[in-house]
């Protein structure tokens, strides 16, 4: 089998507040919207996210509690100052980890907590653990 894509959908009431929460501040582009189900793509990445309303009675609504979705950016602390700008509360502090990233996080409409990354250099302790 090759998996050619992965995505999460992600059940809510909250489906416009949330596409209008990633288009605004991560510049997330709606690619199929039909009310009740929305997709959203990140750049030329691939990276996609879906919100969507249950319909069935399978769907049940998801809790934000313990998702963390991470995002790699070029430049975390002028990502960190546009969103402090913006009023976001920050939830996760910016901070340099000893693991190999400077990031910080916040919250989005349904409680997922958003990651925002950049790649620095591991500590020693954490080397041994990166594989080729």
């Amino acid at each position: 089998m090759e998996i050619r894509n992965v995505s999460s959908s992600f059940t809510t009431n909250k489906v416009e507040v949330s596409r209008d929460f990633y288009t605004r501040y991560l510049n997330a582009n709606v690619t199929f919207d039909c009310g009740w189900y929305v997709n959203l793509e990140f750049g030329a990445s691939g990276f996609s996210l879906q919100f969507m309303s249950p319909r069935q009675s399978h769907h049940v609504l998801s809790k934000g509690d313990g998702i963390i979705y991470n995002f790699k950016v070029d430049n975390v602390d002028e990502v960190h100052k546009s969103y402090v700008k913006e009023g976001l509360k920050i939830v996760v502090p910016l901070e340099d980890h000893s693991w190999g990233d400077k990031g910080f996080g916040i919250k989005d409409p349904n409680g997922i907590t958003l990651y925002f990354y950049e790649d620095t250099e591991p500590s020693s302790e954490f080397q041994q653990y990166f594989k080729d």
